[in-house]
């Protein structure tokens, strides 16, 4: 009898020993600092029922998560529903292209979508997550939500850069501790900066006499946009060196300017660079007025060309990657000649999902078949 029982004791304490230097001991709890300075209690390892709300963060999310541990989604992320927001349906969203059939299956968080600025707890509660996963960056009302649902909410953040944003890092390699996937975080992180090192490293040297001028038009902000829509501080202009030919906005970031200035700098476009979201609404104001762009040279010339769309419903920072290669391929042709876009859209999304999803993003009606010179005579006749 004793020695059953010893026997019994030691491979207790082996199992435990064992349980204590591997699961038990990373799910122990730690305190991390979210992307908006908020100090949240958290247990690595230990999550098995996440939900995400706000703009952008299921996204970021499959960037590193599991999405099999998804109790809930907003229903602008779940295509099966009658009732939803769908502006943004017809637009490449790769996360959805590599995921939209498993949100399918999903209870709802909350509405989501543009005009839905705040969290609805008793959704997010009914579908009993033992973490959230936000994008609403308001420290009080974070405060308030978690207290109310008695559950981590940790605030993702990206940045002004986008995917080339030290606070978009930040967030991967937070999102990586939080579930135990570092090595894929930093092998992210790892990816776009040598992304962004290679694309500034073959345009370095061009002399500033030798860059045409580009605008880029078409941004998205909060679903609207148009030719107007543009931004003097382009992220991807500033990585591959590019000459904005938008340079004395008064404000940063993406805005409209007025059709004067518009037509003013007409002489100046080199190249146009037209975000795809943009397509919808620059057809039937083209449809109305045929001579909006005939101050434009580089619409004169034929030099202009389609990006996939750079925000829907924030910014897909993938697409965004993968927009600098075409931007810089489109400006420097002769730097970036080895180039194929397919293979570089298929390269990116495999480090972001592991997934070939180059033919998917070009099929997507808003895509307009892919990265392209647009014929303007046929494009929009």
């Amino acid at each position: 009898m004793k020695k059953a029982v010893t026997l019994i004791l030691t491979l207790t304490l082996l199992l435990s020993l064992c349980v204590f230097s591997g699961t038990a001991y990373a799910a122990e709890e730690i305190t991390v600092t979210d992307m908006i300075g908020r100090e949240v209690t958290v247990t690595p390892g230990s999550y098995q029922r996440v939900v995400c709300i706000g703009a952008g963060a299921l996204r970021m999310y499959s960037y590193i998560g599991d999405v099999s541990l998804l109790c809930g989604v907003e229903d602008i992320d779940n295509t099966s529903l009658a009732e939803r927001p769908r502006m943004f349906d017809s637009v490449a969203r790769p996360y959805m292209l590599a995921y939209g059939e498993s949100f399918k299956t999903l209870p709802s968080c909350g509405v989501g979508g543009p005009q839905a600025q705040t969290a609805e707890a008793e959704k997010i509660l009914a579908c009993n997550p033992d973490i959230v996963i936000s994008e609403y960056e308001d420290v009080e009302k974070e405060d308030a939500l978690q207290e109310q649902l008695g559950v981590p909410v940790v605030t993702l953040k990206a940045g002004p850069g986008g995917v080339f944003d030290e606070n978009f890092f930040g967030t991967m390699r937070m999102l990586g501790t939080i579930f135990q996937n570092e090595e894929k975080a930093e092998n992210l992180v790892s990816f776009i900066e040598a992304e962004r090192a290679e694309i500034s490293r073959r345009t370095a040297d061009v002399a500033d006499a030798d860059k045409p001028s580009v605008y880029i038009c078409g941004l998205g902000n909060w679903g609207t946009t148009n030719h107007l829509m543009t931004a003097q501080n382009y992220i991807s202009f500033n990585v591959a060196n590019v000459k904005n030919a938008v340079t004395d906005l008064a404000a940063p970031g993406i805005q409209a300017i007025e059709e004067e200035k518009f037509v003013a700098l007409g002489e100046d476009m080199d190249i146009i660079i037209m975000d795809a979201a943009a397509v919808k609404n620059i057809k039937p104001l083209y449809a109305e007025t045929p001579d909006m762009f005939d101050t434009c040279k580089a619409w004169q010339n034929g030099q202009v060309y389609l990006e996939m769309a750079y925000n829907a419903y924030y910014t897909n920072y993938e697409i965004a990657l993968i927009n600098t290669w075409f931007i810089a391929k489109t400006v420097y042709p002769e730097l970036f000649a080895d180039i194929d876009m397919t293979a570089k859209t298929n390269e990116v999304t495999q480090a972001f999902y592991g997934m070939d999803l180059a033919d998917q993003i070009a099929a997507a009606p808003s895509s307009f078949g892919g990265y392209q010179q647009i014929d303007t005579a046929t494009f929009f006749g």
